[in-house]
């Protein structure tokens, strides 16, 4: 069985409307439909530690064939978010390593990040990323099409 290294954020942004009280909204991003997933659905900005051939693979940190370390981690959620979610984001709190099976023969670690929203980027989301949305816990968590994601969502609320 191949195995894979991910990394990716949970961001979140205060809402201050003048009278009101401060609301938390949550970045979700829906994918644009590719050769590898043709189905377009709601997910949390991630990706590979490390890629080869402009994306298409997994590098040798996101195969599993060096360690990773919390910096590779962390760097690659800081990119992940800037390139699907087209945001600059500060790292809080390391939230946890989901894991799941892409088809019958790939093993997926995913290292997921509580991160707070600084700034839009100005060239925005990459090619990966057809929409972009902020949106309150309930409606993000709604919209999250796997389990994992949701229940990593319910851990970030949590900090």
């Amino acid at each position: 069985m191949d195995r894979e290294f991910a990394s990716g954020g949970v961001v979140f942004k205060r809402s201050n409307v003048k009278g009101q009280m401060s609301k938390v909204l949550w970045l979700v991003t829906r994918s644009a439909p590719s050769d590898l997933y043709p189905e377009s659905y709601w997910r949390l900005p991630k990706g590979w530690l490390d890629d080869e051939e402009g994306g298409k693979k997994p590098g040798p940190l996101g195969r599993g064939e060096r360690r990773a370390t919390e910096k590779d981690l962390k760097s690659a959620a800081i990119r992940e978010v800037g390139e699907e979610g087209g945001v600059k984001a500060k790292i809080v709190k390391k939230i946890g390593t989901e894991r799941s099976f892409r088809g019958r023969s790939i093993l997926k670690f995913v290292t997921y990040y509580l991160m707070e929203w600084i700034s839009d980027l100005l060239e925005g989301p990459g090619f990966e990323t057809s929409e972009v949305a902020w949106l309150s816990f309930a409606e993000a968590k709604d919209r999250l099409k796997y389990t994992g994601e949701k229940e990593i969502l319910d851990k970030a609320k949590r900090y």
